[in-house]
């Protein structure tokens, strides 16, 4: 592995893409620390709580959100039922040597705020971004216009990450386009446990030891 220091934000094209899960495995291959800024939602768990379940190396730490908010919807509208307006100057970047794996909320232009999204955030943090892209009917739409705002804010991209099943026709017009690297794969699964991230943690671990 690599002997560099990762700090990398895990991003989705949409909500529900699987950014969690790719978080916890990026935790894993890189034995990086893991932050949530911003959780909009507790039930079942927060998702630092489950990438802390399914991390299972020794070194990892796990801090704690600057927002932690209780209903699942979009930030803005979580913040403004639980009266706690989110403010970017009051997310500060956790005191770590590791690696460290920042998970964000839903899209790159989930709104935090009236005028802040969460590619505001990753700008302020000034990290680069894995995007995580998974296949549906209007997929290839949805990352094409990730990687132009990506790209309009000046924002290195280290990858790409499949959430699902192969579908090479997507893939291949997707990375025709944006001439992303492919981080890794991350099959459908019914339910993932900490021996499967494990599994996909070797795998995704191949890519920084390049």
């Amino acid at each position: 592995m690599s002997h560099a220091t990762h700090q990398i934000f895990v991003a989705g094209i949409h909500t529900g893409v699987g950014k969690t899960i790719a978080s916890a495995i990026l935790t894993e291959a890189l034995q990086a620390d893991y932050w949530k800024p911003v959780q909009a939602g507790v039930e079942p768990e927060t998702d630092t709580q489950t990438v802390k379940r399914l991390v299972t190396n020794t070194q990892s730490r796990f801090f704690e959100e600057a927002y932690l908010l209780k209903t699942a919807c979009s930030p803005h509208r979580a913040s403004e039922i639980d009266k706690n307006p989110i403010k970017l100057s009051k997310i500060q970047m956790p005191n770590t040597t590791n690696n460290l794996i920042i998970e964000g909320a839903g899209g790159l232009l989930s709104p935090l705020n009236r005028k802040k999204t969460i590619v505001s955030l990753i700008a302020a943090l000034q990290v680069p971004v894995i995007l995580v892209s998974r296949h549906y009917l209007g997929s290839i739409n949805h990352t094409l216009m990730s990687a132009m705002i990506l790209k309009i804010y000046n924002i290195k991209v280290i990858g790409i990450v499949w959430s699902g099943n192969e579908d090479y026709a997507t893939e291949s017009i997707i990375l025709k386009h944006t001439g992303y690297a492919v981080v890794g794969r991350i099959k459908e699964h019914a339910t993932f446990d900490s021996q499967l991230i494990a599994y996909y943690a070797v795998k995704f671990a191949s890519f920084f030891a390049r």
